[in-house]
């Protein structure tokens, strides 16, 4: 399997990593044509940052849920307990089928209130 630059098409082979992104990046990928750098993310990254993402794979495309569904499994782990105690609401993933606990907004809603006010400043 070979991964392609986003920008150019072409091939992208991997870099050696510094030691400061060596917490943050899983790997580093640069494109042989146009030395456009493309960095993997770690896992722990998904729980930081202003919107809920899933922690299995990253999608900000989430839905909130009223009650725990007894088909798709929940995600266990110290952060979702963590997520639990703070008062994190329950959050579902469609693609990984995974609930979990986040107290962020989802980037639905924020993206729904920024429209919401664009639109009153105009009036």
């Amino acid at each position: 399997m070979t991964i392609k630059c986003s920008q150019c098409g072409a091939k992208l082979r991997r870099v050696h990593r510094t030691i400061l992104e060596r917490f943050q990046y899983l790997a580093v990928y640069e494109c042989l044509d146009c030395d456009t750098e493309a960095p993997v993310m770690r896992p722990y990254t998904y729980h930081l940052g202003p919107h809920c993402r899933c922690p299995r794979c990253g999608t900000y495309r989430l839905t909130r849920l009223k009650e725990r569904d007894r088909i798709d499994g929940m995600q266990g782990g110290f952060l979702n307990l963590l997520e639990r105690i703070a008062g994190g609401k329950l959050v579902h993933c469609r693609f990984c089928r995974v609930q979990f606990y986040d107290r962020r907004i989802l980037a639905s809603e924020a993206a729904a209130a920024e429209k919401q006010e664009a639109g009153a400043a105009r009036e």
